[in-house]
């Protein structure tokens, strides 16, 4: 497995940042490739995602560690995907997201497509980090 760990300030307190991750109705705002999310019952949410090939459905587990300010995720079937956010109080305006994803690199390959070993670690840091910069417009827009 493979772990990449990147995070963005947001110019938010922390409860709204909070907020926006826990609507998952407004993934597709900010999660590149997700068309449609939904909540389910039991702490779960369905994704469609369409990246790199046809269009695929995916059920994730979703928990909290709300004291912590911590979200932990994981898909439930393939591909095995995990990972958090974690939101940390700068100030009373702004919040660090940090977010770690946990994956392996064959498998994401065998799923999505793309380039093989560095260059496909290279493309996933871009998409996390392209996704937390999207995060940071749809939540600091939010107001």
């Amino acid at each position: 497995m493979s772990t990449l760990e990147e995070h963005v300030d947001v110019g938010v307190p922390i409860d709204r940042a909070w907020d926006g991750l826990h609507r998952v109705e407004n993934y597709p705002r900010f999660l590149a490739g997700v068309r449609e999310a939904r909540t389910e019952a039991g702490g779960r949410a369905r994704l469609d995602v369409e990246a790199g090939g046809p269009a695929r459905e995916f059920e994730a587990e979703m928990s909290d560690r709300a004291g912590e300010r911590v979200l932990e995720w994981r898909t439930t079937g393939a591909p095995r995907l995990a990972g958090s956010f974690s939101l940390l109080a700068i100030d009373q305006d702004h919040t660090r997201v940090q977010a770690r994803v946990e994956y392996d690199p064959a498998t994401v390959r065998e799923t999505f497509g793309g380039p093989k070993g560095f260059a496909q670690a290279n493309a996933i840091e871009r998409l996390v980090r392209g996704d937390l910069e999207q995060f940071k417009e749809y939540v600091e827009q939010e107001r």
